[in-house]
């Protein structure tokens, strides 16, 4: 038996730490178990990552002081994957066990909720239950009919104090004991069971194509790639079944919050009880027990965004990533990494099939489909053989130079949306901006507000009658005259979803018009509540930024209008044209999705783009091959891989310097196949108050670029207040 522990503490480090082993712990010390250890003057809590009988530094070890919890928190494919990702994406060691195990598990204080619960001690009757003063006869009743209770309950139910409650324990016929109880965020909702539906034959052999992966010795990675519509869910939903039926567990990721109701329902619907969610909608406490309810083995299924990936299930069968293109994925801190090349990981790691569904899947995962890496299944048309929309793209500078100004609506949009409200159908408007309008300019001297922290124009919400900046949160008061020259007027710039919906409250007086977007949904239930309204017809026009532009499935909505359609066209980014075509026809995958055929009116600025063209004729392999030969050029992913080096601080000439002395010594040891750019001023120079400047690397092999950073960033000293980020297949390059 090992007498060493190697431990990860919970303070950044990037290192492991030997500690001995206690007779008395011996037993209950294993691989994933949470420990308290001294560490220098206190104590702290880590992560046992290791065991070993030998330590070059044995004569100075300290002991473990306890273990936390009766069995390890993180089994070992995980803490295995928990390394990979620390290497991969060239973070600390502790950030990435960190990742892997909620902090509603690991934090100080995290324990199951204990409750008093009554109950009859004879549940047959007796005698003497029947003898009874009115409140104790009420109390009885009220737990022959409902069974154990809570205190706090029974009082309700009963409508009795405590005191007749304690006086029924003192006469023996009613117990009262400490019990754990589960905290469902599901609490008080009924779904009707379902079963599995008839599949169509495209459906059919995409199933076969999983459940063959799923049988083989050494499964692999398979892209369903389904238009909108096609049914990939129930796809899903039997691949699960097949997989419980094996008698093993599965993983389903989505990339939104808003996307979790409605799936969540459908997969609760056909597995009931063994399906356990996970996001950060839920609170710790919900999270807490979901996620013990997975490594207790009574959930099998486990469902949620990108953290839902390190669930504990046991006998791993199946990962579904869902809407696997979507840049949610990725983790913005570190580690930085991409929830659907971590699932494929775990995948190999576990020995299970991993399967990443989308209508547009990423040019990374198409092109490892052509390089043979992943198998392919295709469902090319929609469920009940229904029609894709029909799509118009509506070119805005005719629609100026017609009505003399800008306009924000077309006359074929306003035209479509009167006629859908005619005859009771749903529309769906899309607006990739929230806020009332971009900016708040001077007409007279040409002054815009601006953040005083970051490197962009404050956005006008009128609601709130404030300037935000989108970037770093901080808000002002709208001025009443322009700070430099005085004038009184402005010119709201740009529009957002707010000015949207003030002007459709004119087009469309009667009309219902409910908004989705960050500012609107603050509440808990807030998705479930408008999603709900829009499902049952209480709501006429959904209209809202990227939460609203997939998995959403709503029979009644044959109009989806896009407005700004180009708007992401003009982000410096080479991903920017692939962002359009998947946001474009995913949007567009909300309209016509029942018996009634669906219209896509899209309008922009630039309709003759290639990702415009492509999204409107459906042709994602034209788009494909066009884009991936752009990027072959310039040996772009997923011709090789990318990482970026941003170093940010208050001062720009320390970052700069910073950043430069961190070049020359970097590329002093890069190999010659590493293409590296010198420090540039990033895209967006300022934010929150701190100036940014980035190096980007490309090489086919990742370790020949992160070995060298991570050999760099011990020799190199950063100047006290200068950071450095290290973003590895970085999806942004802002």
């Amino acid at each position: 038996m090992a007498s060493i522990a190697k431990v990860v503490v919970e303070i950044s480090l990037d290192r492991e730490f030997d500690y001995r082993i206690p007779a008395h712990l011996q037993a209950s010390i294993r691989v994933g178990s949470q420990v308290t250890v001294p560490f220098q003057s206190r104590e702290l809590r880590g992560f046992v990552v290791g065991l070993a009988n030998y330590s070059a530094f044995a004569d100075k070890l300290k002991e473990i002081a306890g273990v936390v919890g009766e069995k390890p928190l993180i089994p070992d494919e995980i803490m295995k994957l928990a390394y990979w990702i620390a290497d991969y994406y060239c973070a600390p060691i502790e950030h990435a066990v960190r990742t892997v195990l909620p902090s509603a598990v690991r934090k100080r204080g995290a324990k199951h909720k204990k409750q008093l619960v009554a109950s009859l001690v004879n549940e047959t009757g007796c005698p003497a239950c029947d003898n009874l003063p009115p409140k104790q006869q009420a109390v009885v009743e009220t737990l022959r009919q409902h069974g154990p209770l809570t205190v706090s309950e029974l009082k309700e139910r009963s409508g009795c104090s405590e005191s007749p409650i304690k006086t029924l324990e003192k006469l023996g016929l009613v117990s009262i004991e400490e019990s754990t109880i589960l905290r469902d965020p599901h609490a008080g909702m009924e779904l009707l069971r379902t079963e599995p539906f008839e599949l169509m034959v495209e459906q059919r052999t995409a199933l076969d194509t999983i459940c063959a992966a799923m049988d083989q010795e050494k499964p692999g990675t398979v892209l369903l790639h389904g238009v909108t519509g096609s049914g990939k869910t129930e796809v899903y939903l039997q691949a699960i079944q097949h997989a419980l039926d094996k008698g093993q567990g599965a993983i389903v990721l989505v990339p939104e919050i808003s996307l979790t109701p409605q799936t969540v329902d459908r997969f609760r619907s056909r597995f009931g009880d063994c399906v356990a969610v996970l996001h950060s909608s839920l609170s710790d406490g919900e999270r807490h027990d979901e996620w013990h309810r997975i490594r207790n083995g009574e959930a099998q299924i486990a469902i949620g965004a990108r953290s839902a990936l390190f669930s504990p299930v046991e006998n791993l069968g199946l990962i579904v990533v869902d809407e696997e293109h979507e840049p949610t994925y990725k983790q913005d801190e570190s580690p930085r990494y991409n929830a659907r090349d971590v699932a494929v990981m775990r995948g190999r790691i576990e020995n299970c099939c991993v399967v990443l569904g989308s209508a547009t899947p990423a040019l990374e995962s198409f092109n490892n489909v052509r390089d043979g890496r992943y198998g392919l299944a295709e469902m090319l048309m929609r469920v009940d053989d229904r029609s894709m929309p029909l799509m118009r793209v509506v070119d805005m500078r005719i629609e100026a130079e017609k009505e003399g100004r800008a306009s924000i609506f077309s006359k074929e949009l306003v035209q479509g949306i009167y006629d859908r409200l005619n005859i009771n159908e749903q529309v769906i408007l899309f607006l990739n901006r929230r806020g009332f309008s971009a900016s708040l300019q001077c007409e007279k001297c040409g002054y815009v507000a601006e953040c005083a922290e970051c490197s962009v124009s404050m956005t006008y919400h009128k609601r709130a009658h404030k300037l935000l900046c989108h970037i770093c949160g901080a808000e002002e008061k709208v001025p009443d005259r322009c700070p430099d020259c005085g004038d009184p007027d402005f010119k709201y710039a740009g529009m957002g979803t707010e000015r949207i919906e003030e002007v459709l409250g004119k087009l469309c007086p009667k009309a219902r018009v409910a908004r989705m977007d960050s500012d609107t949904m603050r509440k808990k239930d807030s998705y479930r509540t408008v999603l709900d309204q829009f499902k049952t017809g209480k709501i006429d026009i959904l209209l809202g930024t990227q939460m609203i532009a997939k998995g959403l499935d709503f029979p009644n909505v044959t109009l989806v209008g896009v407005l700004h359609a180009d708007m992401s066209l003009n982000v410096p980014d080479f991903r920017a044209g692939e962002r359009t075509f998947q946001l474009l026809t995913q949007v567009a995958g909300r309209a016509g999705r029942g018996e009634k055929a669906g219209e896509v009116i899209v309008q922009a600025y630039t309709p003759h783009h290639p990702a415009i063209q492509a999204a409107r004729s459906l042709d994602y392999e034209g788009f494909c091959s066009q884009d991936l030969e752009f990027r072959r050029e310039l040996n772009y992913p997923p011709f090789s891989h990318l990482v970026l080096l941003t170093f940010k601080g208050e001062n720009e000439l320390e970052v700069m310097a910073a950043a430069d002395r961190f070049s020359a010594q970097l590329e002093r040891i890069l190999p010659e196949s590493v293409s590296h750019s010198p420090p540039v001023p990033a895209p967006l120079a300022r934010a929150k108050g701190l100036w940014r400047y980035q190096i980007m690397l490309r090489c086919e092999h990742t370790v020949k670029m992160t070995r060298p950073i991570r050999h760099v960033q011990q020799t190199c000293r950063l100047p006290k207040g200068v950071t450095l980020t290290v973003d590895v297949d970085a999806l942004s390059l802002l």
